[in-house]
């Protein structure tokens, strides 16, 4: 039995609240996603476990019963989502309540707008290829910053100080040339 089958009822029960609302389906990301004048609203989907609703900017909604939870604490910051497993603990009035600030909410044109951040840490191992080779250095000045983000990420990501320095190794011709990480998958 797929997930999708596992939690049929309580789908059906979110569609059926959903289906009362100005709201429009669509599919984004494989899922059923509802949107005002194309902008998202929510999303509804099975997981192992539960099912739950998604709210885009739930950020953005009052939280009175206590219901949205954060995906990943620290990096997710508009999305919320409401968790259930089993109809029994479905109650519609509270459901509509959100689904309603949520249309409110995209009505108002309420965004999320991400942070940006000009300033980039460089790592202590990029610092010290910096010291020994300064025709890189001046490379990696005239990158974008965008393009320096990318590498830098790059090299924090790795676990292993063996892993930075072979990254470091395979990235120096690249920004030699003044290409970013990925720019080959880009057009």
């Amino acid at each position: 039995m797929n997930k999708n089958e596992k939690w049929q009822n309580e789908l059906e029960f979110l569609r059926a609240i959903i289906n009362k609302t100005e709201l429009e389906k669509t599919r984004k990301w494989g899922g059923e996603v509802y949107t005002l004048n194309n902008g998202n609203v929510l999303m509804i989907g099975a997981f192992k476990n539960y099912v739950s609703i998604w709210f885009f900017n739930g950020v953005f909604l009052k939280d009175p019963f206590q219901v949205l939870g954060n995906a990943q604490e620290g990096k997710t910051k508009a999305l919320r989502h409401w968790q259930f497993t089993s109809v029994e603990e479905m109650e519609e009035d509270k459901i509509m309540e959100y689904i309603q600030v949520a249309i409110e909410n995209e009505k108002k044109g309420l965004k999320w707008k991400a942070e940006k951040s000009d300033k980039i840490e460089i790592p202590e191992i990029l610092n010290e290829a910096f010291k020994s080779n300064k025709i890189f250095e001046m490379a990696f000045d005239e990158l974008t910053p965008f393009k320096q983000k990318e590498y830098v990420e790059h090299i924090n990501t790795a676990k292993r100080e063996a892993t930075k320095m072979n990254r470091l190794e395979k990235i120096k011709p690249m920004i030699l040339e003044g290409v970013g990480l990925n720019d080959k998958y880009r057009k």
